[in-house]
């Protein structure tokens, strides 16, 4: 997902704070020679400092913008959604360094979690959460269960929108000799959908749509699971089953198929979660268009 605009955001504002605090202790250029008279980098401090504190507040404490630049949780998200994540539902964390001040909550079953990717902790990924510390995650003959207890899913007859679905691949380059023009990137994201079944599950307060591919199973490809449990997985990847060790999360895409999630990269510790998905407040499809509110809503 997005970059960590904090990376900009914390150092400008501390800069400029220093600056605001220097004049008005010491230097006193706005008392001595008014305002819009001072040097350029003080008169910055007055003008930007304030709002810049307000907004570095609200973003690492209360409330932060992401934006959805893969499919990995159709139906859930689609590309191109903008959503607001509650930074303190697991905690209460200090931009950059992110070490935890105040304990607020953790996460549930079922959770949309966003949290620092664990291999590259610079960018952050977005996915739900399925296993909690301790819990035993298994998956076989297509029944999702946690500790030894499935998951309630029921089928469900689910037809997708026609305009998001042609925005489940992006226009571009794809491999060393395929580029996607916008008309063929529709195209096979419609192709894609003729193959999609949907299920909806209950995961404590959470009720929600996932998304399969019918004779597809992206979990055969998971070097993870073949590393934690050999001895349970099968060949063609449909049988797994794993325990989700203390302080680490086990996340799954809603699109199951087509997702790179805990299955193909382990867990997530705790010290890496971000905060939880709320609300969707905007959707903006690729390229030269304007942005939609018709999929505002609470996300669940």
């Amino acid at each position: 997902m997005d970059f960590d605009f904090n990376l900009i955001l914390v150092p400008l504002t501390i800069g400029l704070g220093i600056v605001w605090l220097l004049d008005k202790l010491a230097l006193k250029q706005r008392k001595t020679r008014g305002p819009g008279k001072e040097s350029l980098l003080v008169r910055w401090a007055y003008d930007f400092f304030p709002v810049l504190a307000v907004v570095l507040i609200v973003r690492s404490f209360l409330i932060e913008p992401f934006n959805i630049p893969s499919s990995s949780m159709v139906p859930t998200l689609y590309t191109g959604d903008f959503i607001a994540v509650n930074k303190y539902a697991y905690g209460v964390r200090l931009p950059l360094s992110y070490n935890k001040v105040l304990d607020t909550g953790e996460p549930e079953h079922g959770d949309v979690a966003v949290f620092r990717y664990p291999e590259n902790p610079s960018i952050y990924y977005i996915k739900r959460v399925i296993g909690l510390p301790g819990d035993t995650v298994s998956y076989n003959q297509g029944i999702l269960a946690i500790n030894d207890v499935p998951v309630d899913t029921t089928p469900l007859d689910f037809v997708a929108s026609t305009e998001l679905t042609s925005q489940l691949y992006l226009p571009g380059q794809v491999g060393p000799n395929e580029v996607l023009t916008e008309e063929s990137a529709a195209a096979m994201g419609q192709q894609e959908e003729e193959n999609a079944r949907y299920l909806q599950e209950t995961q404590g307060d959470n009720t929600h749509l996932v998304r399969y591919l019918t004779g597809m199973n992206s979990a055969q490809y998971a070097p993870f699971l073949q590393q934690q449990a050999p001895e349970v997985v099968s060949s063609e990847g449909t049988e797994w089953r794993i325990t989700v060790p203390e302080g680490h999360y086990f996340v799954m895409g809603d699109n199951r198929d087509r997702s790179a999630d805990g299955r193909f990269w382990g867990f997530v510790p705790d010290e890496n979660l971000a905060g939880k998905a709320v609300y969707i407040w905007m959707h903006k499809p690729p390229g030269l268009n304007l942005p939609t509110f018709e999929r505002n809503g609470a996300i669940n």
